[in-house]
């Protein structure tokens, strides 16, 4: 079942629940042209304006009438909470800087669906290392009539500093603040492709030579049905080795997928499979495995899992064990699946919601974890070890009724089982703490706000957010996709980086 309309007539919206984005409207024309007053010659002398004021009234009048529309609508307690309170018509979010150690907003041609970090050879845990850099690759999502533009971009984002204190000097290091105080760039390489990209999921291939980088491959999931697999090691090669030209011969597919006779969401490499192995699920249910063989090529098995009623929303491989999966469908259930069994089956069912569920994140640190989120703005927190199959249906560890719409990404952190990463449809990205008990009392007021649960630590407004990453390099530093890409860290006293 797909999730996106054909055709579009609004604009600005990479959404799979909605309708494509429209171009951005620019002005050419630099030129700024006279201006008439309008009220010209209206008053003949400052006393009637004293009098008067601009609009016929007394100024006082007129100033309390505009201090009571301007007021804006906030919670009981002075919150603004996006999805719960409205904007009145000329006001406009700002984000609180001083949550946040550092925060950039960077655009691209059209809005990306989907996209996934790669890592680097530039270390690890370097938090502290600023200004920072990061690789993505993204797949974009273009409007219809100009689905020629539609590209898979290797990209690199540089110069994101972080924050400045409010606290500090100018005369503290300036050679340090002259590293940190710097403009984000934001580079890229474009690989054509001639449909909008659903997911996309990198993979590395150790190098038998350690001191050279990795073979970086990208699974690219399209509206075509087809899934094309792409070699983009000499794209990420070229950010650092200025003059280098890629051919159009290292743009082409390194194999391409045809099994689906749909389109399709669902898309995962197993972390336990060195040399590359993909599951691929579509809108007709079925779930298909491509192996890299021994000699570099690729060969999908063309026995499909089925199980599902419905599409397949999203696919992982167990963290644990190399041949299990999970799938999530729009049918409501997760199914759990060992690649060995010749029935093609699932090996457990379990019906998690009466909506779809859309999204599912397997914890690699505790792997009997596993998150879900759906199409009715729940996401929840399970315990595989108490799915035992049969008529009893489990209960969710955790639950939290809290997004105002459909669930559209949720990630457990790479390095702290208790903390999770959740995007959806309210234009919100949340960040949650597992490890602050469930107290039903406590649980309905937060800070005196109603119904902000304790577990929620951070929230970040993100317009059409899509999918949200934790960056496995950058302790504590999320990126976000939508209507535009958001990389931002809130303070540690936000999050605990420091202290975990």
């Amino acid at each position: 079942m797909s999730k996106r309309t054909a055709e579009s007539s609004e604009g600005g919206a990479p959404l799979k629940g909605g309708d494509r984005p429209e171009p951005m409207d620019v002005d050419d024309n630099k030129e700024m042209g006279d201006f008439e007053d309008e009220f010209e010659d209206e008053f003949e002398s400052e006393d009637e304006i004293f009098e008067a004021g601009v609009d016929g009234r007394p100024d006082a009048e007129r100033e309390a009438e505009e201090k009571t529309a301007g007021a804006m609508d906030v919670d009981s307690n002075g919150t603004f909470i996006v999805g719960r309170n409205k904007l009145e018509q000329g006001q406009h979010l700002a984000p609180d800087l001083s949550t946040y150690e550092m925060l950039h907003n960077l655009s691209t041609p059209w809005p990306c669906l989907s996209f996934d970090i790669v890592r680097d050879r530039l270390g690890d845990k370097r938090e502290r290392a600023y200004p920072a850099t990061m690789y993505t690759v993204a797949g974009t999502q273009a409007d219809s009539a100009n689905a020629k533009d539609n590209a898979l971009l290797v990209m690199k984002f540089s110069g994101l500093s972080r924050q400045q204190k409010a606290d500090e000097s100018d005369s503290d290091d300036d050679d340090d603040a002259d590293d940190e105080d710097t403009d984000p760039i934001l580079e890229h390489k474009a690989i054509p492709l001639t449909s909008t990209t659903n997911r996309i999921r990198a993979h590395q291939i150790p190098n038998s030579d350690p001191s050279q980088p990795p073979t970086t491959i990208t699974a690219t999931m399209t509206e075509s049905a087809q899934v094309f697999i792409h070699d983009v090691t000499p794209h990420l090669a070229s950010f650092d080795n200025p003059g280098t030209v890629i051919t159009p011969q290292q743009n082409k597919p390194i194999s391409t997928i045809r099994a689906h006779k749909s389109e399709g969401y669902a898309l995962d490499w197993s972390p336990l499979v060195p040399g590359g192995k993909l599951l691929t699920g579509d809108n007709d249910g079925l779930i298909y495995a491509t192996t890299r063989t021994d000699g570099g090529g690729w060969v999908t098995d063309t026995r499909a899992f089925k199980g599902h009623t419905s599409s397949v929303e999203d696919i992982q491989w167990s963290p644990q064990e190399a041949s299990v999966f999970a799938s999530a469908s729009s049918d409501g259930t997760v199914r759990v699946w060992d690649v060995r069994s010749k029935s093609r089956t699932p090996a457990l069912t379990v019906q998690v919601s009466a909506v779809d569920v859309n999204v599912l994140s397997w914890s690699r640190l505790t792997t009997h974890l596993l998150a879900t989120g759906a199409d009715d703005g729940v996401w929840g927190v399970w315990d595989l070890r108490q799915w035992k199959g049969g008529e009893q249906k489990p209960s969710p560890i955790a639950s939290f009724a809290y997004h105002k719409d459909q669930i559209t990404s949720v990630e457990w952190h790479p390095t702290d089982d208790s903390m999770v990463a959740v995007a959806a449809g309210d234009h919100k990205i949340t960040l949650w703490d597992l490890s602050v008990e469930l107290d039903d009392e406590e649980s309905k007021d937060t800070a005196g706000v109603k119904d902000m649960p304790p577990q929620l630590l951070f929230e970040h407004y993100s317009e059409h957010a899509k999918e949200v990453h934790w960056h496995p390099q950058i302790p504590g530093t999320i990126v976000g996709t939508g209507h535009e890409f958001s990389i931002f860290r809130p303070i540690p006293v936000v999050y605990g980086v420091h202290g975990k």
